[in-house]
């Protein structure tokens, strides 16, 4: 079935992980859905989203690719900046720490 949450948005990429989702506009913008449980979705919290909602904290931020892993995501800017959130287990976001992120981080 087609996903109806877009109108007016041209999709160019998406990525699946375990129990998420992401899609990036051509515009460069991010939107997300799925199990929040470890801040994966990027929208400051660890909620639930039935359908796309924009990750509002890449807001000015020119994206041009993600990915979904098991529970974490990323997205890399035109600039070359590479944003991760979601689950920190083994430092896998390349923050330097183990903490979970709730919003994408640079």
């Amino acid at each position: 079935k087609k996903v109806e949450a877009f109108p007016g948005h041209h999709i160019v990429a998406v990525s699946a992980g375990v129990h998420h989702s992401l899609a990036l506009t051509a515009g460069g913008a991010v939107w997300s859905w799925g199990d929040g449980g470890f801040g994966e979705l990027g929208h400051g919290d660890q909620h639930r989203q039935l359908q796309p909602k924009k990750v509002e904290a890449l807001a000015g931020q020119h994206v041009i690719a993600v990915f979904s892993g098991r529970y974490h995501s990323f997205a890399l800017t035109a600039d070359g900046s590479v944003w991760s959130w979601g689950d920190g287990d083994y430092g896998k976001l390349g923050h330097g720490d183990l903490q979970n992120q709730l919003l994408p981080k640079k």
